[in-house]
C-alpha cells in the first residue's frame, strides 16, 4: 500500500527558501573541489559554474594551490535568487614533489581543472642513529 508523505506548507513560500539558507547566509562562499592523483600529476577541479576566466585567479606558492574567484552581481529587479555573490577561494596543500614550474590551468563548461607536475624523484629511506640520554 502507498503510503502519502504531507509536506507542511509555510503561509509564505519564500520564507522557506530563506530559512533553508540561514548557514550560507552568514558564511562567506566556498570553492568546491575534488583532487586526485592522475599518471605523474596532481589534478585539483574547481566549481565555478557562471564565471568567465577573467575572473579567475589561480595562485601557487610555497606548496600550496590558492583559487580564487569572484562573482559581480548584475543590477537586474528580480523576484528569487539563491546566487551566491562577491569573492570566494580555496587553498590546498601540494602533495611531496609537486613541481611549481609545471602548472597547467583549463576552464570548460564552469569547471576549472589544474593540473600540477609531480617529480619522480622520492625522497630515500634512512636510518636514524638513536642515542642514549
Amino acid at each position: 500500500m502507498a503510503t502519502l508523505a504531507r509536506r507542511q506548507r509555510f503561509p509564505f513560500p519564500e520564507m522557506s527558501d530563506w530559512f533553508e539558507t540561514i548557514p550560507s547566509r552568514f558564511s562567506a562562499p566556498v570553492v568546491r573541489i575534488e583532487d586526485y592523483l592522475e599518471d605523474d600529476r596532481y589534478v585539483m577541479r574547481a566549481e565555478l559554474p557562471g564565471m568567465s576566466p577573467e575572473d579567475i585567479d589561480v595562485l601557487i606558492s610555497d606548496g600550496v594551490l590558492t583559487v580564487r574567484a569572484e562573482r559581480t552581481e548584475r543590477d537586474v529587479d528580480r523576484n528569487h535568487s539563491e546566487f551566491r555573490y562577491g569573492e570566494m577561494s580555496r587553498s590546498v596543500t601540494l602533495p611531496p614533489g609537486a613541481d611549481e614550474d609545471d602548472v597547467k590551468a583549463e576552464y570548460t563548461d564552469g569547471v576549472l581543472t589544474v593540473s600540477v607536475g609531480l617529480r619522480a624523484e622520492k625522497a630515500q629511506a634512512r636510518h636514524v642513529e638513536i642515542r642514549r640520554s
